[in-house]
């Protein structure tokens, strides 16, 4: 594989229970790259990153990584019971291997060291989300995958939550594939987007790629205000963050 890519995925397939879930999908990671995957429910979205950590076995195509790639995932539903009498430093130290000191982890997902000493169950969910983040990239992987990171998470703790995500890719020089609904981020964030509703519907940078034709495509005529009014809204932010 080219060094210059992390991962290489070509016409990749997948197939659960006698229904194709993903078809004849290609798409590349490059290093410190940010690609966002979209589509309506139920398109293959999840079911991408699951065969990409391996939990979902493809049915054809190919999936490479560079050598001493190194994935972080954050599924979209994390099973733990965070009602358990666990602290946030016993949940963390369930991870095996430790690269990064605790201290050093909690000041790049920005949380304080308090809360070390704190019941899972105390937190609000903005407030897990970093604490599964932190969980996510304390054994310093250089691919993170996030399934829609803000789910359940109010909007001031989506935005907060993205822009931590933004400032981990700047400071650690990963790359990460982000799942998610909302246009605002992929606009802002990403460098490249996949369109996915089974097929791959587009690949490219934002600001080409999502044509209202494609957004239609993908999420009906509702769809045509949104573009506008995000490619218009975001259109210097993105040149300005795709360096």
């Amino acid at each position: 594989m080219d060094s210059s890519k992390l991962l290489e995925v070509k016409d990749l397939s997948v197939v659960l229970d006698g229904r194709k879930i993903i078809d004849g999908v290609s798409f590349e990671l490059k290093p410190q790259e940010v690609l966002a995957v979209i589509g309506p429910n139920g398109s293959g979205k999840s079911t991408l990153l699951k065969a990409l950590v391996g939990t979902v076995k493809k049915t054809s195509g190919e999936i490479s990584f560079a050598p001493g790639a190194k994935i972080g995932y954050l599924p979209q539903r994390f099973h733990v019971d965070f009602y358990l009498p666990m602290t946030v430093k016993e949940f963390l130290n369930l991870k095996p291997e430790h690269k990064y000191p605790l201290e050093e982890v909690l000041r790049l997902v920005e949380i304080p060291e308090a809360w070390l000493k704190e019941n899972l169950a105390t937190f609000s969910s903005g407030q897990l989300q970093k604490i599964l983040l932190a969980w996510a990239i304390i054994d310093q992987p250089n691919v993170l995958l996030f399934d829609e990171p803000t789910e359940n998470v109010d909007v001031v703790s989506q935005e907060s939550i993205y822009d931590l995500l933004h400032d981990l890719q700047d400071e650690l020089k990963i790359s990460m594939i982000i799942v998610s609904h909302d246009l605002n981020v992929v606009y802002k964030y990403a460098n490249t987007v996949l369109c996915l509703n089974e097929k791959m519907l587009c690949y490219g940078e934002p600001l080409t790629a999502l044509t209202n034709e494609t957004l239609s495509h993908l999420y009906g005529d509702h769809a045509f205000f949104h573009h506008h009014h995000f490619g218009e809204h975001h259109h210097e932010e993105g040149h300005e963050h795709h360096a």
